[in-house]
This record gives C-alpha cells, structure tokens and sequence, in this order.
C-alpha cells in the first residue's frame, strides 16, 4: 500500500509540472528549446566584459556584421560595427 501511494505521489507531481509548462508555453512564457540539426544561429555573441556593477560591453555577430554593444542601467547603444572579415583579419596582421 505504502508503494502505491509513492507512486501516485511522483504521478501526481509530475503531472503538475506538465500542466505548468502547458500553461506558460500558452502564455509565450517557456519555450522549449529543441533544435534541429539543419538549422544556423543568425546572432551570436562573441566575447561579454563587465566594466562595473551594470555597465557590460558586448560583442556580438549578427550575420555578416560584428557589432561592439555598451549596455548600461540606461540602456543599450552600439558603439562600433565592423565585418565580420575584417575583425579576423586583424589580429592576424598584428601578429606579423
């Protein structure tokens, strides 16, 4: 009897948790995050560098483009953009 009610114990909770991601994925709240194989990331972010409390400078690919971000409490702003070439380029020349 006791195994019994074990069992419908983990039954039950399980099936609240389903029936909570239900309702958040309805909401637009939880995604699940299955990819398929086929498919390429379109934005990427390359490097993440705190300068203070909530000051953050980003750099990120978008496509074909390498953008510099500054996000702040303020906001966002970019502050440099470049090819994405050009970016892996450089250090190559430095180098030499």
């Amino acid at each position: 009897m006791e195994v019994l009610q074990q069992i419908s114990a983990v039954a039950g909770v399980l099936l609240l948790l389903g029936a909570t991601l239900w309702w958040l994925r309805r909401r637009g709240v939880a995604t699940v995050g299955l990819r398929r194989g086929g498919s390429t990331r379109r934005m990427e972010c390359l490097e993440r560098v705190a300068l203070g409390p909530q000051q953050t400078l980003h750099l990120v690919r978008v496509g074909d483009r390498t953008l510099l971000v500054a996000s702040s409490a303020a906001g966002c702003s970019l502050l440099h953009s470049v090819p994405c070439d050009e970016l892996d380029r450089k250090p190559r020349e430095a180098q030499a």
